[in-house]
């Protein structure tokens, strides 16, 4: 089984901010906890990912690459909003850190996530790596769909 062990922090300043970034488009033809189906478009690139249910920092993941065209179509099927992020890989002591500035409904958002080997592995978190948000469903891109950012205030 495929495997992902990520962590999730929010984001300070603007140290991060290297090169250019990737849109990214994603929506959600099911948002169960137990089973998200996401079909997403990163530049010119698309997936279909499937998701299991989160143990802490742990989830089963399947992703699959998808036609392009496939994937515009698979978007209008999706349920809820679509989510819109320029990520940015920014690496740091030997990590690569994947920062999400959120478009959209859920603009002002920055979050950071790092995927590990094991939940408990040591690393160094940035200067702009600020509270840790892992276990916070608000920060699923999921929950953002529906439960957009701007509406938290």
């Amino acid at each position: 089984m495929a495997i992902e062990i990520e962590r999730k922090f929010l984001v300070t300043g603007d140290a991060w901010r290297q090169g250019p970034g990737t849109l990214f488009r994603q929506g959600y033809l099911n948002r169960d906890k137990q089973r998200t189906v996401r079909v997403r478009i990163a530049g010119e690139q698309a997936f279909l990912t499937i998701k299991g249910a989160t143990q802490g920092a742990t989830r089963a993941e399947f992703e699959y690459p998808v036609p392009l065209d496939d994937a515009v179509q698979l978007l209008a099927l999706c349920d809820g909003p679509m989510v819109e992020k320029i990520r940015r890989v920014v690496q740091h002591e030997g990590f690569a850190w994947e920062v999400d500035e959120f478009l959209g409904h859920n603009a002002g958002l920055v979050v950071a996530e790092i995927e590990l080997a094991a939940e408990d592995q040591v690393f160094a978190r940035p200067a702009w790596v600020g509270l840790e948000v892992t276990e916070d469903a608000r920060y699923y891109n999921s929950s953002l769909a529906t439960h957009p950012y701007c509406d938290w205030r």
